[in-house]
């Protein structure tokens, strides 16, 4: 089985900065594609950022030159590093993992977070 877990939501005042991880655990042996989304209330779920295995980023343009995404994939982790916070980033953020590969060659999709609370106050 494999668990999502993110940290590092909280309250922060507009224009501070905050860092999300998402670390994965159970039977890894990689994982393709990375994301964070995030839902804010009333709102559709909507993608923030994502990241390839090999490293390229895509960024909703609502957070480019804000936001940056990030990977360590000794820890099956991502980060999400939220500079410049606007009250309009207040959501709940969750992490997404696709094409993950198990030990055994079987890969599976559809991974997610239970999600962590980013509320930025103006």
């Amino acid at each position: 089985q494999v668990q999502l877990v993110e940290s590092g939501g909280g309250l922060v005042q507009a224009g501070g900065s905050l860092r999300l991880s998402c670390a994965a655990s159970g039977n890894i042996f990689s994982i393709n594609a990375m994301a964070w989304y995030r839902q804010a209330p009333g709102k559709q779920r909507e993608l923030v950022a994502d990241i390839t295995s090999g490293g390229s980023t895509n960024y909703a343009d609502s957070v480019k030159g804000r936001f940056t995404i990030s990977r360590d994939n000794a820890k099956n982790t991502i980060y999400l590093q939220m500079n410049s916070l606007k009250p309009e980033d207040t959501a709940v953020y969750y992490c997404n993992f696709e094409g993950v590969r198990d030990y055994t060659g079987r890969t599976r999709g559809g991974y997610w977070g239970k999600g962590t609370l980013v509320t930025v106050s103006s």
